[in-house]
């Protein structure tokens, strides 16, 4: 995994500031009023600090938005980021000018001289996330993480292991949908996970004749043509009680040509990020394992290669699910609802949850209705979806709910079989969505999160370079702790 930087968090010592090295940063409000640390860099500095914030060129900074001064005389470091910054900032906000200093960060040591703000902590995780450099298929060697030093008024009220715990899921998400599909097959994917087992976390990997034997038709139909084999990943996290556990089941597909129904070669190099959804559950897995969350949480996820091949499955075949529903595959290129639709009935048969819910990189309908700011969420419970839709608010990742109807239902009637994978051109999120709710047994609250334009955006997302945003780990993580654990 990507490293993090190394943090540490320590009262305000403004006697230390002149000799700090690498960066030092001051957090300054729309007023330009500065704390007893900033003021002492303005000392420091000669005035550089306070005719700065009077400029034009300060006054035009967003919040959280950030700018140098090099090499100020009077201190050892090699600049001063200013970054504007409110005394009570959001949390996007917050987390905006944390992002702001790990991406001017580097390798060397950066002081973050935070004061009294009242979301050091989200400046702080900011600031990890946004140092996330991939370089792992480069030449170059690795840089060494950046050593990040956080000063604030009362150490004791930021909780750097949580924040830890996080930044961990995130990036361990990023590193997994940022991979290329020769390094990130179905094999080495598992073997990630199963690297994740321990501390309390199983890891169980179910191969293709156990799957054969369930009755996985729809899961195995889409990786017949592939070189690779098909495999479920199953994480069990049980740091609850004796209560049934929240499910979450994600789309592993490592890489989708679309099969027989093959995709336009333009743009088909994206498509190692077909497995985000897998991604996301590898990530709040591994998250909830570094908090030791109290909650019973089980990941699983379908991994899979969509490939033509002379075995591949062909447009007109007919599939059987575990579930026991025959499926008309209308185009190879809808693998990610067969993938989930037998995943999720294995979850369902063998853990009796109290919740379920996918994540996957499913249409690119989602993207058309929504661009790339929001994910889109079904569901067949108001409760379930609320709590999703309020913690994902509170961690700034866009969601939006969207509709479910037997209209649209009505699209997936086949002729020859129970369901045809796909209906007509228009709605095309919304059908894909009715096609995974037959797959959830009558009493289960289910959720499915078609996050195809926000896994990997067209520009860089917020808290991170261009690639693999992350999304989902921390608002889920967010909806497990605020409603699953004591």
């Amino acid at each position: 995994m990507t490293d993090l930087p190394r943090f540490t968090i320590t009262e305000t010592d403004i006697e230390t500031i002149a000799e700090a090295e690498g960066r030092v940063v001051v957090l300054v409000p729309e007023g330009g009023q500065l704390d007893i640390a900033a003021r002492r860099v303005n000392r420091q500095t000669k005035g550089a600090l306070k005719r700065f914030i009077e400029s034009e060129a300060f006054a035009k900074l967003e919040e959280g938005a950030a700018k140098d001064l090099a090499f100020p005389a009077g201190m050892a470091a090699e600049a001063v980021q200013v970054i504007r910054l409110a005394r009570r900032p959001s949390v996007e906000d917050a987390r905006l000018a944390g992002a702001a200093i790990g991406k001017a960060a580097g390798a060397g040591p950066v002081l973050v001289l935070a004061g009294a703000c009242l979301k050091a902590e989200e400046v702080l995780l900011g600031a990890v996330l946004g140092a996330y450099d991939y370089v792992e298929m480069t030449s170059k060697e690795a840089k060494d993480p950046a050593e990040i030093t956080l000063m604030v008024s009362k150490p004791e009220e930021v909780n750097g292991d949580a924040l830890k715990a996080v930044a961990e899921g995130v990036i361990f998400t990023r590193d997994l949908v940022n991979a290329p599909a020769n390094h990130l097959t179905t094999i080495s994917f598992a073997d990630r996970l199963k690297a994740l087992e321990g501390d309390g976390l199983t890891v169980e990997v179910l191969e293709e004749p156990e799957l054969e034997e369930l009755g996985m038709g729809c899961l195995l139909g889409v990786g017949i043509g592939s070189e690779t084999p098909t495999k479920v990943v199953v994480m069990q996290w049980n740091g609850g009680g004796d209560e049934a556990p929240l499910a979450l089941v994600g789309k592993g597909v490592v890489f989708d040509t679309g099969g027989i129904s093959i995709k336009p070669a333009a743009g088909m190099e994206d498509m190692t990020m077909d497995m985000g959804g897998a991604g996301v559950v590898s990530g709040v897995m591994a998250t909830l394992k570094a908090r030791k969350a109290k909650a019973n949480v089980v990941g699983l996820v379908g991994l899979v290669e969509n490939m033509p091949d002379g075995r591949a499955q062909r447009p007109g075949d007919v599939v059987t699910s575990m579930k026991g529903d025959t499926v008309e595959v209308i185009n190879t290129d809808a693998e990610g609802r067969l993938v989930l639709a037998d995943v999720m009935w294995y979850a369902q048969e063998r853990f009796k949850p109290c919740g379920m819910v996918d994540l996957a990189t499913l249409t690119g309908a989602i993207i058309v209705a929504l661009g790339h700011e929001n994910a889109g969420v079904f569901s067949n419970d108001d409760t379930f979806a609320n709590a999703f839709l309020k913690a994902a608010k509170a961690e700034g990742e866009g969601a939006w709910r969207m509709p479910l109807g037997k209209a649209y239902a009505k699209q997936l009637k086949s002729s020859i079989a129970d369901v045809k994978n796909v209906g007509a051109r228009w709605g095309g999120a919304v059908t894909a969505a009715e096609f995974l709710q037959r797959f959830v047994q009558d009493g289960v609250p289910w959720m499915h999160l078609d996050i195809a334009g926000v896994a990997k955006p067209a520009e860089a997302p917020a808290l991170a370079p261009k690639g693999a945003s992350g999304w989902g780990v921390m608002a889920i993580n967010r909806m497990i702790a605020d409603s699953y654990e004591a």
